[in-house]
């Protein structure tokens, strides 16, 4: 059985304007709902460098973390500047972040931190280090409470009704300008989502947009055909509940003109479906596929919503879809214009320069220096990030694209495979995890 998330997994999203787009849907909502300062809607060119992928934001103290792969704070942030290894000493001491235990569970949902681990969510952490910036600057205080009202931002651009009463920022713009914001599925993928289907592969499409919004992302990037590649479509999955909540917590509903109807006792047939929990559907697949421990591969790009919980909860295979491992290349081609073939073309096209590759502000996603005591040399640790990616995916892959002209008996190597922290990641590791002179020169 082979699954998939849709949002920058199967759909995958030109970033520089979605980044812009998920930023002004939030801006607006907290400037004309809230009374926030009418500044956080202008937005300075190079401003999204500030969202990387992994970063904390600790919302009492306002400030910014990233974390090494023990907890230790590798860099920090309060609001949108960038705090010295003094101020981080002073802050948080020499030792793990305080919250790390109950982060490193991947239990993130709290009122004292957020998780920025998706690309729906992370123009939100710039936003909010503005809103520390602007607080700072008039009312100077230490303890914050925006959370709540950019909860309220989130929850009213993204919520199941937005698409059909056009609320929001977001859902309108996306539907009146779709090619702008969206990439069509290459014909390499759609080609081996078939030839997975010809060779007796049970298709599943699970994902947490809602049925409306679903509809109009398969339509353009697929095609008016859409179902035919699936044998299960389950929207509104409400993930990572999907993966940890019991049949009688998160039941199967049924659709109608997109209205979910009443929940149903159980699965008993493919088809399209909102809601659910992976123990039901685990066992539709049993009755499907006439075997007693079906083999379930799941593709996603969000670590606390995709990766962890269907490994952690429901043992499948994960393919993590890390748009990061495409950054190095960004960065080498820069030096050397001479590309390599399969790179030309095949990811860019004529886009801006895609945002939150790599980071001025924060550094590699991989790796960074741990901030050597006085004048001790620095050493170069992996980020609590990488470490989830090696512990919890089987393999992490650029993009669906990177491996849809593999034959599909190909064998990846696993991360389990062998103690390798990069044995995982095709086509190649990102450079920075390598042990050659570019890293040897970051000492």
């Amino acid at each position: 059985v082979v699954g998939f998330d849709l949002d920058h997994t199967l759909c995958r999203y030109h970033l520089p304007q979605s980044a812009r787009l998920i930023y002004d849907s939030f801006a607006q909502y907290l400037v004309t709902e809230k009374g926030y300062d009418k500044d956080l809607l202008t937005l300075a060119p190079d401003s999204l460098d500030f969202c990387c992928k992994g970063l904390v934001l600790d919302i009492e103290e306002g400030n910014f973390l990233k974390l090494a792969e023990d907890g230790t704070i590798l860099r920090a942030s309060h609001g949108t500047k960038s705090m010295t290894s003094e101020e981080i000493l002073e802050t948080y001491g020499r030792r793990e972040w305080k919250h790390f235990n109950t982060v490193s569970g991947m239990v993130s949902r709290s009122a004292k931190y957020y998780l920025y681990d998706n690309y729906f969510d992370l123009p939100g952490a710039l936003l909010c280090a503005r809103v520390v910036d602007s607080l700072d600057q008039h009312d100077g205080q230490k303890k914050y409470d925006f959370w709540k009202d950019m909860v309220a931002a989130i929850q009213h651009n993204y919520k199941i009704s937005a698409f059909k009463e056009d609320c929001g920022t977001y859902f309108p713009e996306v539907k009146n300008h779709p090619d702008k914001y969206l990439q069509r599925c290459p014909e390499s993928v759609k080609k081996w989502l078939k030839q997975l289907k010809s060779a007796g592969k049970i298709l599943l499409l699970i994902t947490s947009s809602h049925s409306d919004y679903c509809r109009l992302l398969c339509e353009h990037i697929l095609g008016n055909d859409f179902e035919e590649y699936f044998d299960i479509v389950i929207t509104n999955a409400l993930k990572p509940g999907f993966f940890s909540h019991t049949p009688n917590q998160r039941p199967f509903r049924t659709l109608e003109n997109d209205e979910e109807q009443e929940a149903l006792l159980s699965l008993d047939k493919p088809g399209w479906y909102s809601q659910g929990n992976a123990i039901q559907l685990y066992e539709l697949l049993k009755k499907m596929t006439g075997k007693l421990d079906p083999k379930v591969v799941y593709f996603g790009d969000s670590m606390h919503s995709d990766i962890f919980p269907a490994r952690h909860y429901s043992n499948w295979e994960t393919v993590f879809i890390l748009e990061e491992l495409l950054g190095d290349k960004v960065m080498v081609s820069v030096e050397t214009e001479s590309e390599p073939l399969e790179k030309k073309g095949k990811y860019e096209g004529d886009q801006p320069k895609v945002p939150y590759f790599v980071s001025e502000q924060w550094g590699s996603f991989f790796v960074d220096r741990l901030p050597g005591l006085e004048n001790a040399e620095e050493t170069l640790v992996r980020t609590w990030s990488c470490k989830c990616i090696s512990t919890y995916s089987t393999i992490a892959i650029p993009s669906l694209e990177a491996i849809a002209d593999l034959p599909l008996d190909y064998r990846f190597t696993r991360f389990s495979s062998n103690s390798s922290a990069t044995a995982g990641y095709y086509p190649s590791p990102p450079r920075a995890l390598l042990p050659n002179e570019e890293s040897v020169t970051m000492k």
